[in-house]
């Protein structure tokens, strides 16, 4: 019998992620199962797309894999996640059923890291302000706040699917790189290329500090009132991770001082409201939540889908398979 291979998203993101090469090597492998109406993919249309499925490619706006979804396909051996987060999809069924999970975390990751390394470069070089010099007829006005990425000490908390390839990106510069994460051993960060350190040294002697830690409970506004004072005069904070991590009232009160520059990816909630600090700040960059894939880098999750299926039919071995027992402290 055929492979059935049920994609369990709607058209738009289907056809955001996959191009025709992607669907034509997935085919090759079994059978593809679509849903093509316009509109969103509800648990009824998953359920009946599910129907007999071996494999499940599931991505953004799929619902929750409840009982019910899953008892329509008892042989379901593999779901891949073309997105990121596997938490609002993966359920303790899922867990139980012993089925196989790959997420394209990693992909996500790698364009997180890139990002944060373009906001460590130009933070550091202080361009923002530089180029507004410019405009304003004030050449070089803030010259003596530039730096270069060398000689400095680069803050990294989290060394999971992003931090662990930041990690790899600042060993290519002469920098000293702090790595705080609980999760992860001291050996494993040294192995990286990374000093461990525990998060109040870490703040205190940083340079940069960029966030790519998980949000969960334990990470819940983690940058405070108190470790926000921590850190060095003239640090610049970065975070590409979620906004849940930083106390913002706390983060706007040492802003609003001066003392910090902050680059924020994501904020609590998003959009920030139209008279948020955020959005006016001098010492602030807002960017709308753009450091993982978009426009075409959505492309490279079809991709990675595509190399997984075929790692699955040759040998088994996948190259983003999630530990569901650590889903807990994942991102």
């Amino acid at each position: 019998m055929s492979t059935k291979i049920a994609f369990l998203m709607d058209r738009k993101n289907r056809t955001n992620l996959f191009d025709t090469e992607h669907m034509e090597r997935i085919a090759r492998l079994g059978e593809i199962a679509l849903f093509n109406a316009s509109e969103a993919l509800s648990p009824d249309h998953t359920a009946e797309l599910i129907e007999g499925a071996d494999i499940a490619v599931t991505s953004w706006g799929c619902p929750p894999l409840e009982k019910p979804i899953l008892e329509r396909a008892p042989g379901l051996k593999l779901i891949v996640h073309a997105a990121g987060t596997v938490k609002r999809v993966v359920t303790p069924e899922v867990i139980r059923s012993g089925i196989r999970v790959s997420s394209a975390n990693c992909i996500l990751g790698r364009r997180v890291a890139e990002t944060a390394l373009g906001l460590t470069i130009v933070s550091l070089k202080n361009i923002w302000q530089l180029a507004a010099d410019t405009r304003n007829n004030e050449w070089g006005r803030h010259y003596h706040r530039v730096k270069e990425l060398y000689g400095v000490t680069i803050g990294v908390v989290g060394a999971g699917a992003s931090g662990r390839p930041y990690i790899e990106l600042m060993r290519q510069f002469q920098v000293r790189i702090l790595v705080y994460d609980p999760n992860v051993s001291a050996e494993a960060i040294s192995g990286m290329g990374g000093i461990p350190a525990d998060l109040d040294t870490l703040l205190a002697e940083s340079d940069v500090v960029s966030i790519h830690a998980p949000a969960i409970p334990a990470t819940n506004r983690m940058f405070n009132a108190r470790r926000l004072a921590m850190m060095k005069d003239d640090a610049i904070l970065i975070n590409t991770a979620r906004g849940s991590l930083i106390d913002e009232d706390a983060l706007v009160a040492e802003l609003s001082t001066g003392r910090l520059r902050a680059c924020l990816d994501v904020t609590n909630p998003e959009p920030p409201g139209a008279d948020h600090p955020f959005r006016t700040l001098p010492n602030v960059t807002l960017i709308p939540h753009v450091a993982g894939v978009v426009t075409n880098g959505l492309r490279s999750l079809g991709a990675f889908t595509a190399q997984e299926l075929e790692a699955f039919a040759n040998d088994g071995l996948l190259n983003g398979e999630i530990d569901l027992s650590r889903l807990d402290i994942l991102a």
